[in-house]
C-alpha cells in the first residue's frame, strides 16, 4: 500500500473516532495515541521498529488533533516532519517515474556538442547545423541544453546591479514558492517582498493558481502601497498579463532572463528563509493552515526578525529597548507557535 493511501485510510479512522466520541474525542484520541505506541513497544527488539502505519498513523494524528505532540514518546516531533517529507518523496519519485518517450541523448552527442562549443566559439543554431550535417538528428533545444554555460556579461552585470541599488525604494519582487501539505498535495504560495527594507507586501495562497489568481493579488498590492514603480519576476506563464496590468497602473514589469535566479535574488533568499525557519519544522495540512502559518511567519519576520542587510534591524524598524530598572529580566516572546522568539526586558515580580 502506498503511504499516501495509507495515510488517508489513517485520517478516515480518525475522523471517524472524532465523529463517535464527540465531546471526548481528546481523550479517545490521546488512548489510541498511547496505545498505539505501547504495541511497538512490545514489539521482542532492543529498539522498536517503526514500519509505514506506524508512520502514517502520526503523520494523520497531527492533522486530525491539535495536541498530538503532546503524548509522543517513542520519537520527537521532528522526526515526524522527516518522515512527511520522505513520504513525500517517495510519492512524487512513484509517480514521476520515466515512462516511454523520446530517447534520451547519448554521451558521445553531448561530447561532440561540447566540443564544438569549445573550439570554434559556437552557439546553438550553428552546433545544431553541424550536427545535421553529420547525420545526427537531435533538436537545436536539447544542443542548448548541452552547451556549457557561459561568464555573464560583466557590462550587463553590472548594469542591473546599478538598476537594482538606484531604484530600491521603488522595486518590489514577487514569485512562488511549493508548499506539500500531509496527504502530498501541493499549494503554491505568491508572496511579493519590498526590496528597500525586504518586507513583505503581501502574500496568498492557492492550489490552483491562475493569471487572474495573480492579478488579484497584485490589486490588493497595488492598492495598499502605489509608491511601486517596479516589479521583478520570471517568464512563469502565470505571470501572463502582469505587463499590461502594470503598465495600466502606472507601474514596469522587469522580467528576469531565463534560467537566472540570480537576478531575483531577494526573492530566492526569502523563498529560503521560508523553508528553514518555518516549512522545515511543520507538516501542512491544508490551504487554510499554510496561510495561517505564513501570515505568523510574515508578521514575525517584518516586526521581530533581525537582517544583517539593515543593519541588524528587522523590516519595521525595532527600537532598542533600555533597561527599565536594576532588577529587570529578559522575558522570551514566543513567535510562530514558539518555533522563534522575541526577547525583551520585563520588570521582575
Amino acid at each position: 500500500m502506498s503511504p499516501r493511501v495509507l495515510v488517508k485510510v489513517m485520517e478516515m479512522l480518525l475522523s471517524l473516532v472524532r465523529a463517535l466520541f464527540g465531546r471526548r474525542a481528546d481523550l479517545a484520541l490521546e488512548n489510541l495515541a498511547l496505545r498505539q505506541q505501547v504495541a511497538a513497544l512490545k514489539r521482542e527488539r532492543p529498539r522498536p521498529s517503526l514500519d509505514d502505519f506506524d508512520r502514517a498513523f502520526w503523520v494523520a494524528l497531527k492533522e486530525q488533533w491539535s495536541r498530538w505532540s503532546d503524548n509522543l514518546i517513542l520519537v520527537t516531533p521532528g522526526t515526524v516532519v522527516r518522515w512527511h517529507r520522505a513520504s513525500f518523496k517517495k510519492h512524487w519519485g512513484r509517480i514521476s517515474r520515466r515512462r516511454p518517450g523520446r530517447p534520451g541523448t547519448s554521451a558521445e552527442v553531448r561530447t561532440m556538442i561540447q566540443r564544438m562549443a569549445t573550439e570554434n566559439s559556437w552557439r546553438a543554431p550553428r552546433i545544431h547545423a553541424e550536427l545535421l550535417k553529420l547525420g545526427v538528428n537531435v533538436s537545436q533545444a536539447t544542443v542548448s541544453r548541452y552547451l556549457p554555460k557561459r561568464a555573464p556579461d560583466p557590462d550587463k552585470v553590472a548594469g542591473w546591479k546599478a538598476f537594482l541599488k538606484n531604484h530600491m525604494p521603488e522595486i518590489a519582487a514577487m514569485d512562488f514558492v511549493t508548499i506539500p501539505t500531509a496527504t502530498f498535495k501541493v499549494l503554491y504560495c505568491l508572496f511579493i517582498i519590498h526590496h528597500d527594507r525586504r518586507r513583505i507586501l503581501h502574500f496568498n495562497v492557492t492550489a490552483n493558481p491562475t493569471a487572474a489568481w495573480v492579478l488579484q493579488q497584485l490589486r490588493e498590492v497595488f492598492f495598499d502601497d502605489p509608491c511601486i514603480r517596479y516589479l521583478v519576476h520570471d517568464r512563469d506563464s502565470k505571470f501572463a498579463g502582469v505587463a499590461d496590468w502594470l503598465k495600466s497602473a502606472g507601474a514596469k514589469s522587469v522580467l528576469t532572463s531565463y534560467r537566472s535566479p540570480w537576478q531575483n535574488g531577494i526573492c530566492e533568499r526569502w523563498v529560503l528563509t521560508l523553508r528553514r525557519e518555518l516549512l522545515d519544522h511543520v507538516v501542512v495540512c491544508s490551504e487554510a493552515h499554510a496561510r495561517r502559518l505564513i501570515s505568523n511567519f510574515v508578521v514575525y519576520y517584518n516586526e521581530d526578525r533581525c537582517h544583517l542587510t539593515l543593519n541588524k534591524d528587522s523590516p519595521e524598524p525595532r527600537p532598542i529597548q533600555a533597561r527599565p530598572s536594576g532588577n529587570a529580566e529578559v522575558i522570551a516572546i514566543p513567535r510562530v507557535g514558539g518555533i522563534h522568539h522575541r526577547y525583551e526586558w520585563r520588570d521582575a515580580a
